[in-house]
């Protein structure tokens, strides 16, 4: 399969209380009907740039509001895209600016911070900020979540925790995602549903600690430490 094919797969996906990024648009919160394509683009912009040269593959949960909901790339959020981020630049995502999709005047943004600058998340920040403390070059590290697509509750600003069956659904796409790499990446699971569900599939992988309730430093901890075992296991 083909970048492009799996890409179409993606957005072909539709479920209950889910919103697919790069299929889906909504008035109330998204800039307009261009914003699906956008961040498709921006996804797809993401994994050409990484696909032959990355060595490490963090798989989160799933796709968040405040991240991947409007930026289209996992664990990344629109902050970060628009120069607007105090530690994560543009250029360490994308090799071109990224764009806005969320509406600066939605009713659904709640401070002049998210209408200027686009949202912000901060499990995100925590899994960037510890791939730049740690040396790694930010083009070797693939992020993705094991549901990719935005399960949400009450509102269009909401999460919810993806069902099991959705994880089993978005298995399929991290399958296919791996075997576009040009040879197998170093796997780490962020949280137990993705490491649970990783398990289940048979994938072997690293488990960290999601940085979300207060695990923000034990995250760091563990990611640092389990970075230095894998370049260790190369000397």
């Amino acid at each position: 399969m083909t970048l492009t094919a799996w890409l179409d797969r993606l957005q072909q996906y539709t479920g209950d209380r889910t919103f697919n990024p790069w299929r889906m648009y909504d008035p109330r919160c998204d800039i307009g009907p261009e914003a699906p394509r956008i961040r498709r683009e921006q996804l797809a912009s993401y994994l050409e740039s990484r696909l032959p040269r990355a060595s490490y593959l963090l798989i989160a949960e799933a796709a968040g509001y405040q991240g991947c909901r409007f930026s289209g790339i996992a664990l990344t959020c629109e902050r970060m895209l628009l120069g607007a981020h105090p530690r994560v630049r543009p250029e360490m995502i994308l090799p071109r600016p990224g764009r806005r999709t969320s509406l600066p005047t939605s009713a659904f943004l709640t401070n002049d911070a998210q209408r200027r600058a686009g949202l912000n998340e901060p499990t995100d920040t925590y899994v960037w900020g510890a791939i730049a403390d740690s040396g790694l070059p930010p083009y070797e590290v693939i992020l993705w979540n094991m549901f990719p697509f935005h399960p949400y509750g009450d509102t269009p600003f909401s999460n919810r925790t993806p069902t099991g069956a959705e994880l089993r659904a978005g298995l399929q796409f991290t399958e296919a995602l791996l075997a576009l790499f040009p040879s197998p990446p170093v796997i780490a699971a962020i949280g137990k549903k993705a490491a649970a569900a990783l398990a289940t599939a048979g994938i072997p992988a690293r488990s960290l600690r999601h940085p979300a309730n207060g695990g923000g430093a034990v995250f760091r901890r563990q990611f640092a430490r389990r970075l230095q075992e894998e370049r260790d296991g190369h000397l």
